[in-house]
Formats: structure tokens, sequence, C-alpha cells
């Protein structure tokens, strides 16, 4: 997709996702939070199950031809042939948070190209902030009302901001971790930077990349495992901002793991390419 075409899928898409946070915030105030255990272990709530169903629904009209790998899903077993391109969908990225009472959980939409995520539209109901990507080189955000009746094209009323990933300070990095997710590998890998961490930001879901894609923090590393559906919007909005995501190993982050479940491996996110080369002395 080219720029133009971009900005009109993030036209149609933020409806989409306002609604889909209305349905999760619903359910965030006004229902017990509990949560069911699906057949990997992970957590699941009726939010998560019907933010879905709603943001399914609207794919098959927005872009019937192409095929939506959702985290609900494919945990029943609904896991289409996908070709070069493909939607990653997460309804709920942060069921843990959600269930706590955190407001730190998103709705995810990521396109994904040739294995790279393209565009990404990030939803945080409960803090008011929506990220999107407005072309390969543009991403923005904005504060967003509470949850109404939102139409089918809300991007033009909201008041956007251009956002960019940000260059090193001189006091060292600012780190952006997982709250539930810590593991000694990432504590390591901290250790051994050659620059110092002057900062840590805690917080939840795929926010972490949209803190690094706002220039608010340097580096997000996550040694444990993930799936494409956790981040592959958050990877897109952080990329048009000016930052990039590799492997713990240096190689390029890829999406369409079939074989691999749509499981992801560890990685790095940093806010800038020349931030990698200083933290690795690898040149690309």
């Amino acid at each position: 997709m080219d720029d133009n075409e971009l900005r009109a899928l993030a036209s149609k898409l933020t409806g989409t996702v306002l609604r889909a946070g209305a349905v999760t915030l619903h359910y965030f105030k006004n229902e017990a939070q509990d949560a069911t255990r699906k057949a990997d272990g992970s957590p699941v709530t009726l939010a998560d199950q019907e933010a879905e169903v709603l943001i399914l629904d609207d794919l098959k009209r927005v872009a019937p031809d192409i095929p939506v790998i959702a985290e609900e899903a494919v945990s029943r077993g609904e896991v289409p042939d996908v070709g070069s391109r493909f939607f990653l969908v997460d309804p709920l990225d942060g069921t843990r948070e959600f269930t706590g009472g955190s407001g730190e959980f998103t709705v995810n939409i990521g396109l994904i190209e040739n294995g790279e995520p393209v565009f990404g539209i990030v939803y945080a109901p409960a803090l008011g902030d929506i990220y999107v990507t407005l072309g390969r080189n543009e991403a923005a955000m904005a504060k967003v009302p509470l949850p109404g009746n939102p139409g089918d094209d809300e991007l033009s009323s909201l008041d956007l901001t251009r956002i960019a990933s940000r260059a090193v300070g001189r006091d060292g990095l600012t780190v952006v971790a997982s709250r539930s997710h810590g593991t000694s590998e990432g504590e390591s890998y901290l250790e051994g930077l050659p620059l110092p961490v002057a900062g840590r930001r805690n917080i939840g879901s795929s926010l972490k990349f949209c803190l690094v894609a706002r220039g608010e923090a340097d580096l997000y590393p996550r040694h444990g495992p993930t799936m494409e559906w956790d981040t592959a919007a958050g990877h897109a909005v952080l990329l048009a901002a000016g930052g990039l995501v590799t492997t713990v190993d240096g190689h390029p982050f890829r999406y369409g793991k079939t074989e691999a479940g749509y499981r992801n491996t560890g990685f790095i996110a940093y806010a800038s390419e020349d931030l990698r080369e200083r933290l690795t002395g690898a040149t690309s």
C-alpha cells in the first residue's frame, strides 16, 4: 500500500477501534473482570471476545480480500491461509492489566506486507490515547474523549499530533518494560549495555512500543515470547515514527511465522537506527 492507501485505511479503521474500545471499557467499568483460561493457559475475557467479533465484522466490510489472523479466533482453531498481506488483530492486549484494574490495555490492528508491519492502530480506551500510522514514515497520536457512539470515520475529527522517536539524551537511556513479564535475561541484557540506563518506565500491553514512538523512551527489550498479534500494530507505529525492531540477535523481526503458530521470539525495539548501532556496534 502507498501512503494514500494507508491513510485511507486509518480513516476506515479509526471508528472500528473506537467502538471495540467502547466494548472493552464497558466491561472494565461495569462488569466483573474475571478471565477464563484458553488451551495455552493465557487469559481471555468476554471483552476480548466481543471486541474481536466487532473488529472482524468491520474488516470483512473494509478489506474483504485480506485475511485476518485474530487472537481469539486462532485459539478456537480458526486460522486462515495467508499470503504476503494479512491483518493481525489483538482485541484486548494487556488482559492481565485489564483484569487487575489497570487502564493499560489496548485494542490493536496491524497490517503485514511481505513480512513487515506497514500499518498499525493502537487504542487505549481507559487512557483515551490513540496511535496510528498515516504513512510509511508518519505516525500520529490523539486524545480521544470517552467512547460514545463513534461513526465509521472518526479520523478527521481527531486532533492528531505527529509523533517521532528521539535521540538518546546525555544522561543515558530510558528503558520501557512490561509490568508483568520481566525476565532475568532482560536484566542481564541491560547490565551489559554500553550506555547507562538512566530511567525505567513500566507499562502494560503494546503501549511500550508507543512510548518509544512518542519520544518518551529509548529502548524496549523483550526476551520472553510474544505472539505476532501482540506486537504488529505497535511495531508499525514505531517504524513510522522513526524506530525499528530486531530479534535479540540482531536479525530482522518478521511476521507470518505460520509454522511457529505466529509465535515471536525475543526482540529489541530501538528509538532509532543510530541507537541500535551505538548499542550493538553493528552498522546497517
